[in-house]
C-alpha cells in the first residue's frame, strides 16, 4: 500500500509548484478586479455606460472571491491585503466616481467633479478604516457601508437608466444624491450585516444553494430591476437597523422608568 501511495504522490517539485499556484490564485482574482475597474473607467469616458456599469458589478464578485479563496488556500498575506485595497480604490472609488460624473454630474461643472472627488475620498477612508479594524471587529458586521456595496448603487442605477442626465435639474435631483448619500454612509458608524451572514447558517446549509440559485435566476430574468432593488435594499438595511435599535432602546428606557413610578403610587 505504501508503494502504491508513493507512486500516486506527485514529486516534491510538483507539490511546490502546486502550492505556488494556489498562493498566486487570490492575486489573480485581485488583478482581475483591478482590470474590471480600469475597463469601467475607459468605457465611462467613452460614454459606453452599458459596458461600464456591469464591469463594476463584476469587480464586486471578484472582490468577494479573492478573499474567500485566500482564506481557503491559507494564502493570506499583508501584501495581498494591500494589493486588494489598492484595487478596490480603483474599482469602487475612481471607477464609480468617473461613471457618475460622465453620466449625470458633468452639467454641474466644478460641483460635479467635487462630488466625484468626495466619493473617491470616502472610499479611501472606508478602506483604510477597514484595514485597521478588520482583525478586531465582528466579522458578521461592517462598520459603515462597504465600498463594493456602495459602488453597486450608482452602477445598478446607471445600468437601469443608461441614457444619462443632460440638464442641471436632473443632476441635482438624481446624480448628486447618488454620490453624496452612499459616500456619507461609507464613512459613517452605521453597522451593516455582511453578505455571508445574511445567507442561511450551517445548520440550514442545504438552503444556501437554493438561495443563490434563486438570486441568479432573478438576475437573469430581470437584471436591471433586481440589481437596483438589491443595491438599495442593502443600503437601507443599515439605516433601518439603526432606527430599530434606537426605538428598542427608547422602549426599554420607558419600561424601566415606569416601574418605579408604579411602586411610588402604592405598588408592591
Amino acid at each position: 500500500m505504501a508503494a502504491v501511495l508513493s507512486v500516486l504522490r506527485p514529486p516534491a517539485r510538483h507539490q511546490r509548484r502546486l502550492r505556488r499556484g494556489v498562493h498566486l490564485l487570490p492575486g489573480m482574482f485581485t488583478v482581475a478586479n483591478l482590470f474590471c475597474g480600469w475597463v469601467s473607467i475607459v468605457s465611462a469616458m467613452r460614454g459606453d455606460y452599458v459596458t461600464a456599469a456591469p464591469f463594476i458589478g463584476t469587480a464586486m464578485v471578484l472582490d468577494m472571491l479573492d478573499g474567500r479563496i485566500a482564506r481557503l488556500a491559507n494564502a493570506t498575506s499583508d501584501f495581498g491585503e494591500q494589493l486588494d485595497s489598492l484595487a478596490d480604490v480603483v474599482s469602487f472609488g475612481i471607477a464609480p466616481a468617473i461613471l457618475v460624473f460622465a453620466w449625470g454630474l458633468e452639467p454641474l461643472g466644478r460641483l460635479g467633479w467635487a462630488a466625484g472627488f468626495l466619493w473617491v475620498t470616502a472610499t479611501a477612508v472606508r478602506l483604510a478604516r477597514f484595514n485597521i479594524q478588520a482583525k478586531d471587529d465582528d466579522r458578521r458586521y461592517f462598520l459603515g457601508l462597504p465600498s463594493p456595496a456602495a459602488a453597486g448603487i450608482p452602477a445598478a442605477t446607471v445600468f437601469l437608466y443608461p441614457e444619462g442626465l443632460q440638464d442641471v435639474a436632473g443632476a441635482v435631483l438624481f446624480a448628486l444624491p447618488l454620490v453624496v448619500v452612499p459616500a456619507g454612509l461609507m464613512v459613517s458608524r452605521i453597522r451593516y450585516r455582511s453578505v455571508g451572514a445574511l445567507l442561511p447558517g450551517h445548520r440550514r446549509s442545504s438552503l444556501t444553494p437554493l438561495v443563490i440559485a434563486a438570486v441568479i435566476a432573478a438576475v437573469v430574468v430581470q437584471p436591471e430591476i433586481v440589481l437596483v432593488a438589491a443595491a438599495y435594499t442593502y443600503m437601507l438595511s443599515g439605516l433601518i437597523g439603526l432606527l430599530a435599535g434606537r426605538i428598542g432602546r427608547t422602549r426599554r428606557r420607558g419600561g424601566s422608568g415606569a416601574e418605579p413610578s408604579a411602586a411610588a403610587d402604592g405598588g408592591p
